[in-house]
């Protein structure tokens, strides 16, 4: 019996639509799912989960704190594979619209970001960690999902 892959999903800044949708893509692919992962951190889908090393870590959201930014950094530290799901992870936007506001603007959300201790900037990704794959969209291009769930099959699934 073939190793199954170690997988987690991991949600930062965003609307989380791409949870929904993988939700949605494992009610899909129940079988699948359930012959070639393991899946040993999800929030979303169970209550006991595991910080340790994985195979792949799919994250969605863009990072707008310094706790953010840390976990990341720990997520990409046991992770191989980090794939960023949904346009905030790619891009940063929508979530980093704050990034482009006028400086008016800026000086009226200061307390804001003070308050809750955001950075100054929003950041995709790939600012704070190296990316290795990228599912784009808002939500997430289904079909592209399944195409990189295909290629971390390929990379992993004869461990």
């Amino acid at each position: 019996m073939a190793k199954k892959i170690r997988i987690g999903w991991f949600s930062f800044s965003c609307c989380e639509d791409n949870t929904v949708l993988f939700a949605e893509i494992l009610n899909d692919h129940f079988f699948m799912v359930q012959e070639k992962f393991d899946i040993i951190n999800a929030k979303v889908l169970q209550n006991v989960n595991k910080w340790e090393e994985m195979d792949v870590a799919f994250v969605e959201g863009a990072i707008a704190n310094p706790h953010d930014e840390e976990t990341l950094k720990k997520i990409r530290g046991l992770s191989k594979t980090v794939v960023a799901i949904g346009s905030c992870a790619c891009t940063g936007m929508p979530s980093a619209h704050r990034n482009n506001f006028d400086e008016n603007t800026q000086h009226e959300i200061r307390f804001l970001k003070d308050k809750f201790n955001l950075l100054d900037k929003v950041h995709p990704l790939k600012d704070i960690v190296k990316v290795d794959m990228e599912v784009p969209g808002c939500p997430m291009d289904e079909n592209k999902f399944l195409e990189a769930l295909t290629a971390v099959i390929k990379m992993y699934g004869d461990q």
